[in-house]
């Protein structure tokens, strides 16, 4: 059996942080592993995070660095990403081992669920699984996986400094179709609750057409920071 490593970048998570990774616990009875990966925070997550993963890294504040440093570091034959705010699915190992007998190289996401009842909720989500689905572009709350070797071979996430789950998913794509996998993660709403819906979905459109027409990842960045109270 194929041994996953969960990478999970982190950055002032301490309030959610320890729930994270007891959630992650019986993966790594399992013999998975589950690497953190800090960039930079200054409250308790690194404190927190230490004894209850296998392997506790630090870099600087880059989402795509942490993740392409926890990749380097990591042991395992397939990658998955996961943000501390999302939960994995009852049947996810199974999902991401169930290719191994028809594939070498895989990589794909899992459907997600916002954890917030209101009907809005229930229609963001599924615009997000069907605009994954007919793009083949995934993002970072659908927890992105790959085999070590594919993500290798792709050169990892750009280190860029926003857009780097879109920028991983081109390059993926450009050399096999991503498997959508129908399972649910679960994932946190603070963004859209914290920001308000409507704002939330133009802003995030808004720098997708931007970065698809060529601005810098880094001016989009230094927008996104002027217009939320950025968590990471």
């Amino acid at each position: 059996m194929r041994r996953i490593s969960i990478i999970i970048p982190v950055r002032n998570e301490a309030v959610i942080i320890a729930a994270a990774l007891n959630a992650l616990k019986h993966w790594r009875e399992r013999g998975h592993e589950i690497v953190v990966v800090d960039g930079s925070s200054t409250d308790a997550t690194c404190t927190i995070a230490a004894p209850l993963c296998d392997l506790m890294i630090s870099t600087e504040g880059c989402r795509a660095i942490q993740m392409n440093a926890g990749a380097v570091s990591a042991s395992g034959d397939i990658l998955l990403f996961l943000h501390a705010d999302t939960r994995l699915p009852s049947n996810a190992e199974a999902e991401l081992l169930c290719f191994d007998d028809n594939c070498q190289e895989y990589w794909g996401r899992f459907n997600v669920r916002l954890n917030a009842d209101s009907v809005i909720y229930r229609i963001i989500e599924t615009l997000m699984n069907w605009r994954s689905r007919i793009t083949g572009i995934a993002t970072g709350d659908q927890a992105i996986f790959a085999t070590r070797t594919l993500f290798e071979r792709s050169g990892g996430f750009p280190s860029i400094a926003l857009m780097e789950d879109v920028a991983l998913s081109t390059k993926l794509r450009a050399r096999s179709a991503p498997i959508c996998v129908n399972a649910t993660v679960t994932t946190s709403a603070r963004r859209w609750q914290r920001d308000g819906v409507m704002v939330t979905i133009l802003r995030m459109w808004w720098l997708r057409a931007a970065f698809f027409f060529g601005v810098s990842p880094d001016r989009l960045r230094a927008v996104y920071d002027r217009s939320v109270t950025v968590d990471q």
